[in-house]
């Protein structure tokens, strides 16, 4: 029943985390890309207490969470969270497409990697680069429109550049949240995310702010940060509590799958029939460099 419940759990967060790129799509239709991520992680940081509180309330009340060693990761995971997650807010905004933003957004799977590789020489295995080779062939195909060509515009030069910054994220929680707990971590990082998104939009977007466009797009605010980060979250954390690491990154993976069926869905999107394909590569491509052919079958003969 534990492998059942985490293959569910697992599975729903790929769900709601792949429909969030409709509803920030949506969002940004009434508000800035900096409000919007202001105001959604703002919703995320404070529904996910409850959560902080149920899982590490003891930790955190018999003080064996350090303020002071807990901080520098919050600071830098959350730095970059925000740079991460407003280049792809804005990337979404110009393209104005869930499946493009999720497609592209999901490579920084295969570039988690291929930059331990480039930057700390740490040894990467053939399935990456097969599947780092695959993933730029299918954003080939992705970005050719018919009639047109290839097109590469803005919006999905933010959205890569954004992929780039989210390996980023994930290689610097790898490296501060290793021996922390890791729902108190997350906490404080969308809480940095939240302060630095607040000031950005600010000093950016203070001037098209008002109440009635804050409501206009309530709802896609509220998917984003009470289920993409409150309920995915936590879903994450009991899903990968038995699950294998390998088989939980490839199952995380269908959020770009389902990015492509939510836009179609909600009618945002009309990918051409070479885009699917393109499409097809990177998923694949993202599939096999999570793959590990050298290590041996550890199968346990049946009781």
């Amino acid at each position: 029943m534990k492998k059942y419940l985490s293959i569910l759990c697992l599975f729903l967060t790929a769900v709601i985390w792949g429909f969030a790129f409709v509803f920030q799509v949506k969002g940004t239709e009434h508000i800035g890309s900096f409000t919007f991520n202001a105001t959604r992680f703002v919703l995320g940081t404070v529904s996910l207490i409850p959560v902080v509180l149920i899982f590490e309330g003891k930790k955190i009340f018999r003080g064996e969470i350090k303020l002071k060693k807990i901080l520098p990761g919050w600071i830098v995971c959350g730095s970059i969270l925000c740079i991460a997650s407003s280049l792809q807010q804005i990337g979404l905004k110009i393209t104005g497409s869930a499946g493009l933003g999720g497609f592209i957004t999901s490579i920084y799977t295969v570039l988690t990697p291929v930059m331990y590789f480039l930057i700390f020489k740490k040894k990467t295995k053939l399935p990456v680069w097969i599947g780092a080779f695959m993933a730029v062939a299918g954003l080939g195909f992705l970005c050719i429109k018919p009639g047109v060509g290839l097109s590469f515009g803005f919006g999905e030069v933010l959205l890569l550049i954004g992929a780039v910054f989210w390996a980023a994220h994930m290689i610097s929680v790898d490296h501060f949240a290793r021996e922390l707990p890791s729902l108190s971590f997350a906490w404080g990082q969308f809480l940095v995310c939240t302060l630095l998104s607040l000031v950005c939009a600010f000093v950016v977007e203070s001037g098209d702010f008002s109440f009635e466009v804050l409501m206009d797009a309530k709802w896609d605010i509220i998917y984003c940060g009470a289920a993409s980060v409150g309920i995915a979250y936590t879903l994450q954390i009991i899903g990968q509590k038995n699950a294998d690491p390998t088989f939980a990154a490839i199952v995380f993976s269908l959020e770009s799958v389902f990015s492509a069926v939510g836009g179609v869905i909600f009618g945002i999107d009309s990918i051409s029939l070479i885009g699917y394909i393109g499409c097809s590569i990177i998923f694949g491509g993202i599939v096999i460099s999570q793959l590990d052919f050298s290590r041996k079958n550890t199968k346990q003969p049946v009781k």
